[in-house]
């Protein structure tokens, strides 16, 4: 079996004893992406974080699919969690606030097959709706009339948006991963791109709504680590009507990147360096005037902490870690396919043989785009 870096160095530090270095074990995460937009179903994903189970404790795993809608791939597909269960008061609540803001397509209850791992969980239902144009104030896009609905939902207590992408949906939930996915049973779903979540939570609860992934939109995000700079990051995004529900540091991530790009406008390099820059004395010796503002301008936008992420959108994916490199990741390619992952191990369990391998540098973003979409 194999071990990470990261658990080689704290069983060196604490020896083998199980209790002495539990609370510092790392989450996993692992992505697939086929720039050709060939489909796989969840069951590769779902083998690929279930061998990195050292990585977690059963308190929250999660998959994030794209191209899994395709008969409402122009509809946001809006997944819902509803605490209160089946016949919660909140359900009619939302629904009427649906009907208001937006047309809905279509909705049905997210198929769940209970399992004796996991007998039970909270309510699932799916939405697939855009926004009434008689609804969205002037000067708004669809997209940001979306932003607005998903945040207004997840303010009323009890009812949490998980996705609300257009051709994606996010399964999540408490338990390991492989007991996530047989309980969603992702092996019905075909993807193009699919990332993965095994988690070990350290300073937030373990709950259903605060496992990865995180999304907003078409951005979905796994992340290992820990975000020092939420406060910071949090307080920020509440300026632009971004607000930070499910408990987690994680959930700022996908906010900034949709803020930077989508809002700001700001190419996928420029973002990944607004979250993960360079030190100030690099940007000086190296005269980069641009880099040099974007700090300035966004400096509460900066991710600090040791972190590693794959962050998935609907142009492509990117990996990006701390610019110390505190929580690497590796990346490889075959063909038209590219992995990411924590650990080389999963990479290896789907394709033992790859034309290229390596682990970016610290700060350093991989960025990886799809092929353009054709048009039917």
């Amino acid at each position: 079996m194999s071990i990470s870096i990261e658990l080689f160095m704290v069983r060196a530090i604490f020896g083998n004893h199980h209790n002495s270095y539990e609370e510092v074990y790392m989450c996993g995460i692992v992505g697939i992406i086929n720039t050709d937009r060939i489909k796989i179903d969840g069951s590769y994903i779902r083998e690929a974080i279930r061998i990195q189970n050292e990585r977690g404790n059963g308190l929250g795993g999660g998959f994030a699919a794209y191209g899994i809608y395709p008969g409402h791939k122009d509809n946001y597909a809006v997944h819902i969690m509803y605490q209160g269960g089946k016949h919660s008061e909140i359900i009619k609540t939302v629904e009427a606030f649906l009907e208001l803001r937006t047309k809905v397509h279509h909705s049905d209850e997210i198929p769940i097959f209970p399992t004796s791992i996991i007998p039970s969980g909270p309510y699932f239902k799916r939405y697939f709706v855009n926004p009434l144009k008689e609804q969205i104030p002037v000067g708004q896009s669809e997209d940001d009339a979306m932003v607005d609905i998903v945040m207004a939902i997840n303010t009323m207590g009890d009812a949490y948006v998980i996705s609300s992408g257009k051709d994606m949906g996010v399964f999540k939930g408490v338990g390991f991963p492989e007991d996530i996915a047989d309980f969603f049973r992702i092996q019905d779903y075909k993807g193009y791109m699919w990332i993965a979540h095994n988690r070990f939570p350290t300073n937030t609860p373990g709950w259903w709504g605060g496992a990865h992934p995180f999304t907003i939109l078409d951005k979905a995000v796994v992340h290992n680590g820990e975000i020092t700079s939420y406060g910071t990051n949090k307080r920020w995004l509440e300026m632009f009507g971004y607000f930070c529900m499910l408990q987690t540091d994680t959930e700022v991530l996908s906010y900034i990147f949709d803020k930077l790009t989508r809002k700001d406008g700001l190419s996928v390099e420029d973002a990944c360096f607004v979250m993960s820059p360079s030190l100030w004395e690099d940007i000086e010796y190296e005269k980069a005037e641009k880099k040099k503002l974007l700090r300035q301008l966004y400096g509460q936008a900066i991710v600090n902490g040791p972190f590693g992420i794959v962050l998935t959108h609907s142009g492509g994916a990117i990996v990006l870690n701390d610019r110390n490199k505190l929580r690497p990741v590796v990346c490889a390619r075959v063909g038209s396919t590219y992995y990411a992952s924590s650990e080389e191990c999963s990479i290896r369990l789907l394709s033992p043989k790859v034309d290229a391998l390596w682990s970016p540098r610290g700060g350093e973003a991989v960025i990886v785009d799809l092929a353009k979409e054709e048009v039917q």
